[in-house]
């Protein structure tokens, strides 16, 4: 098994002044090829730290990822201290300045004199493209370990990372680099729920090809099938059986699969029956809304979002100051509500979600009880759920089971299935 580690850089990741979303992007996308991290290193804009952690991961890995410090500026330190651990003078590359200044050509801007420092790197370095910023990637050997070096924004490190890093180390380690990923994403099943579903479906491939893994991050969650092969016919053959069978013990649960989003396939949904939304919602800061409207295509669909906090508010919005905005929040209410909206804005479909919030202080047994109900010209489906785990906890997913419901409602689903999440 190949160690791998990483190294992430930067006074605002060291001290926790902002989350390092880019270790948990590595590290996800490594498990993802069957590739672990063993050790993860955290260092601040200090040339000595750095240089003690990359003299250290030289000694001890095979692979090492160094995130950030590739930048302009006077503390991103990558590539001189990166020299230096190796033994080799920092140089001029020609290549990347041209690359630099026809960057900023292209942007009708003048490359700032600092710049010329991102083409600057270690005399023995293999150069890792960057086709969407100026931050150059690099690989070098530093003691037994072969090191890349990769840019802290987001987007470039994600497409170094999958287009040359991954496959490279794929390389290195000797695996097969037939690689099929598939993933499923569902909401209302536990982890646990779902480990036993499924419990017996990588034997399916008797060679022990086919990985099962997950990815919980509430309310949704990720279930993964890795498949390696001798090429790419081999692995799809091999995960064809396997995914049949994670979707029928799934079923209804799985709301997407892949890259499709939730909110897209309601979109997708809508747009195919050339169908359009309004919607109504309560205590969710009109996430819902947020989810869908600034999607491609949207324009043609979302006709209005309704937030508020109280009930009144909400009835008032929709047409109904006659209606009783006291007393305990009911699926009629939601129902009333949802028709009124629909009629009110000539829209094909609303959705209503309406939370009554426990009073007292965010705790783990605060709660809130959902309403929510969806109408059409003809007919209004609903239901009521309750949901404890304080205030975000109910606010995520009652964002999550009202579009998960209108998904159901368009696919004809059933629009009630009780979910792991709920509390009788």
């Amino acid at each position: 098994m190949m160690r791998i580690e990483i190294i992430c850089t930067g006074d605002e990741v060291l001290t926790g002044k902002i989350v390092n979303t880019n270790f948990s992007y590595i590290s996800q996308k490594l498990e993802d090829v069957g590739l672990s991290v063993r050790w993860e290193t955290t260092v601040g804009d200090d040339r000595e730290s750095l240089l003690r952690a990359l003299r250290l991961a030289g000694e001890r890995a095979d692979a090492v990822i160094v995130n950030g410090g590739l930048g302009p500026t006077v503390d991103d330190l990558s590539q001189e201290v990166a020299a230096q651990a190796a033994g080799v003078e920092l140089v001029l590359n020609d290549e990347w300045l041209t690359r630099m200044e026809e960057f900023f050509r292209r942007r009708s801007r003048v490359m700032p004199p600092n710049n010329r420092k991102q083409a600057m790197l270690p005399a023995t370095a293999e150069v890792i493209d960057n086709p969407i910023g100026t931050a150059c990637g690099f690989a070098l050997d530093i003691g037994q370990a072969r090191f890349f070096f990769t840019p802290g924004v987001p987007r470039e490190l994600h497409r170094m990372l999958e287009e040359q890093i991954i496959p490279r180390l794929l390389a290195k380690s000797g695996m097969q680099t037939a690689i099929v990923l598939k993933r499923f994403h569902s909401y209302g099943l536990g982890e646990s729920h779902v480990d036993a579903l499924l419990r017996g479906v990588e034997e399916l491939v008797p060679d022990g090809s086919v990985k099962l893994g997950f990815r919980a991050h509430y309310p949704q969650l990720e279930t993964k099938l890795t498949v390696r092969g001798t090429d790419t016919e081999d692995t799809r053959r091999k995960l064809a059986p396997v995914e049949r069978e994670v979707r029928k013990r799934l079923g209804n649960f799985i709301l997407s699969e892949d890259d499709a989003t939730l909110e897209g396939v309601v979109l997708a949904e809508l747009t195919s029956r050339q169908g359009s939304l309004s919607i109504v919602e309560t205590f969710t800061s009109g996430a819902i809304a947020a989810r869908l409207a600034h999607l491609p295509g949207a324009d043609k669909v979302f006709r209005r979002g309704v937030v508020a906090r109280a009930l009144g508010e909400v009835c008032a919005a929709v047409g109904l100051e006659g209606a009783s905005a006291t007393g305990e929040l009911t699926r009629e209410t939601a129902e009333a509500v949802a028709r009124a909206a629909r009629r009110q804005t000539g829209a094909t479909h609303a959705l209503a979600v309406l939370i009554d919030l426990d009073d007292g202080a965010d705790r783990i047994d605060l709660g809130g009880t959902i309403c929510l109900a969806i109408a059409t010209e003809h007919e209004v489906a609903s239901r009521r759920s309750r949901i404890l785990g304080g205030r975000e906890w109910v606010r995520l997913g009652a964002v999550e089971m009202g579009l998960d419901c209108l998904r159901r409602y368009l696919q004809n689903l059933p629009v009630y299935e009780r979910i792991d999440f709920e509390k009788a």
